[in-house]
């Protein structure tokens, strides 16, 4: 039933964020600050939603629930609790599900830092954040689903692939997720400023802080990933 549930939570979470995309873009069009507003709360929505998501199939991992697929393919009794709290990103739909949470957390993060300042630009940010979490959201809902079903209970798994079963699968992949997801903070910040005509400088000096915010994470995976090769 918890995994149903799941399923409908990232269902819920696409419609908010396509709710937000125009929320956000007629928002900033016509300076309507209800819309605005909306734009925002759906950030935040979006945020919850997934990181529910994510912990309900966190929860299936840790708690051995082979009727999942996602479960079946990554995991198995014996491997070790560290080694199924890792094996979210061990596999294509619980990449994509982390993936999203890690874009939906900074998208909450840099919508709240700025919910009082660059208010020509931030609506059209939220709406290039959303965006990208939709795309993420779609792939998920209709073709990768994490909480797709087997049709049976099998008495185990079939384990993580062994080329994953290192200390370094556990850090490595997070540094990079990190950085290549933060990146998505400049490119919505100037999309936005396209959008709304404003080509001065006062919003670079916000993206630089987070431009260097995922570059940093970025070095360390690489560096990170050196050592696991």
């Amino acid at each position: 039933m918890i995994f149903d549930i799941g399923h409908l939570i990232l269902l819920a979470a696409l419609v908010l964020a396509a709710f937000g995309i125009l929320g956000g873009y007629f928002g900033g069009q016509r300076r309507n600050t209800r819309l605005i507003q909306s734009s925002f709360n759906a950030v935040y929505a979006v945020a919850a939603l997934v990181l529910a998501a994510t912990a309900i199939l966190w929860y299936g991992l840790l708690s051995d629930a082979f009727q999942l697929s996602y479960v079946w393919n990554h995991s198995e009794r014996a491997l070790p609790n560290f080694y199924k709290f890792s094996a979210l990103w061990g596999g294509q739909a619980g990449s994509l599900l982390f993936w999203c949470l890690l874009l939906s957390g900074y998208s909450a993060i840099v919508a709240f830092a700025n919910r009082h300042r660059h208010q020509v630009i931030m609506p059209y940010v939220n709406s290039v954040l959303l965006a990208t979490s939709l795309f993420f959201l779609t792939l998920l809902v209709f073709a990768a689903d994490p909480f797709k079903r087997v049709g049976f209970v099998p008495p185990d798994g079939q384990g993580l692939n062994p080329l994953l079963q290192n200390y370094w699968m556990i850090i490595h992949p997070v540094m990079l997720y990190l950085g290549y997801v933060g990146m998505v903070v400049p490119f919505a910040f100037a999309v936005g400023a396209l959008m709304s005509k404003r080509l001065d400088n006062e919003w670079v000096h916000t993206v630089r802080r987070w431009t260097l915010i995922p570059w940093m994470f970025l070095s360390a995976g690489i560096i990170m990933g050196s050592q696991w090769a």
